[in-house]
């Protein structure tokens, strides 16, 4: 018989639904993805959020958190807000799920309840653990890293090589305009009828994208006046259509981000097979096998010079396709759902 699991979560508005109607913050997908996983794994599965209506969805019971939460659970997930942390004091289990860098528990409001709840704290990966100081309360702290979920997790070998396509799906504010600078000066003049796809924008963020569209669009006017440079901005899309455009692209170009602790834009760029270019920095490292399905270049040249040889070495390309392939999707959402059961008292 399956547990029952609640999870509360005070930040956009989303449900269920969220993934396929459009573009979507990776926070959100991740709550979508578990959360569905673990009904399909036979749980009793609600999530208290921001959405407009009560409805299940896939198995999965959302209402508005406003309308108050369950009266018990075996599991109970606050996610990120400090303010949901004591909601369900007879929850046979509370822990605490964070996906930014920890330094943000560095206040009392946090670090009391902490100290007095002493949940479990699920990190996404051993860089974001080590954010969090070892001093600092908590009760066990547990790595489980996000699922690759269809389609991306699906896809399989391209029979010829896409055309000199090179793509960004990341946060505008996550050194585009570097890669920019970089892609005009070292990259394009090595690859001359080379294109850079970006696929950004606001939207993605919600209510917290609203609040850094103008400083956005500051870099994304940049792009737009790059476009006899090979530079194609886009709107964010929905997956559906995100994994086509990964079909057409050689390689994905991030420099990578301390503030980013999985990092699921290369994470399912990597599964669906595309090659990856990034710096080590934050948590991009541990999407990329270095050497084998792209490349942690050391500096701005190397990482120039690794986009290029992706761009125009197809035999490169091939290699790292197909390992990307074999070994980028292993780890898909059903296995995090289990992970998550072991926390079940």
């Amino acid at each position: 018989m399956g547990a029952r699991i609640v999870l509360a979560d005070d930040g956009i508005e989303f449900d269920g639904e969220g993934p396929s109607k459009g573009p979507l913050g990776g926070v959100e997908s991740a709550i979508v993805n578990l959360m569905r996983a673990l009904a399909e794994r036979g749980h009793a599965v609600y999530v208290r959020n921001i959405c407009a209506n009560a409805r299940v969805i896939d198995g999965v019971d959302w209402a508005p958190l406003a309308d108050g939460l369950p009266e018990n659970a075996d599991l109970y997930i606050a996610n990120r807000g400090d303010k949901l942390l004591g909601l369900m004091p007879g929850a046979g289990r509370t822990v605490f799920w964070i996906h930014n860098p920890a330094r943000y528990l560095m206040k009392w409001r946090y670090l009391s309840k902490l100290w007095r709840i002493k949940p479990a704290i699920i990190f996404i990966g051993d860089y974001h653990a080590s954010t969090y100081p070892g001093w600092a309360p908590s009760g066990e702290r547990c790595v489980i890293p996000y699922g690759i979920a269809p389609p991306f997790s699906d896809v399989g070998a391209l029979a010829a090589a896409p055309s000199r396509r090179a793509i960004f799906t990341s946060n505008p504010l996550r050194s585009l305009d570097w890669l920019l600078e970089l892609w005009r000066d070292q990259i394009r003049p090595n690859a001359p009828d080379a294109e850079l796809h970006l696929f950004c924008g606001a939207t993605t963020y919600g209510s917290v994208g609203s609040r850094l569209a103008a400083e956005m669009e500051q870099v994304l006017e940049t792009a737009r006046s790059m476009r006899h440079e090979g530079v194609v901005l886009n709107a964010p899309v929905a997956k559906e259509r995100l994994v086509e455009e990964f079909g057409r692209a050689r390689v994905m170009l991030y420099r990578g981000d301390i503030n980013e602790t999985f990092c699921l834009a290369v994470g399912e760029a990597q599964a669906a097979g595309v090659p990856a270019v990034v710096q080590p920095i934050g948590s991009v490292v541990e999407r990329v096998i270095d050497g084998q399905t792209g490349v942690v270049a050391a500096d701005d040249q190397a990482f120039a010079e690794a986009a290029v040889k992706l761009l125009n070495d197809d035999e490169t390309w091939r290699r790292f396709h197909e390992t990307a392939l074999a070994e980028q999707s292993k780890w898909g959402w059903a296995d995090a759902a289990r992970s998550f059961e072991r926390l079940i008292p």
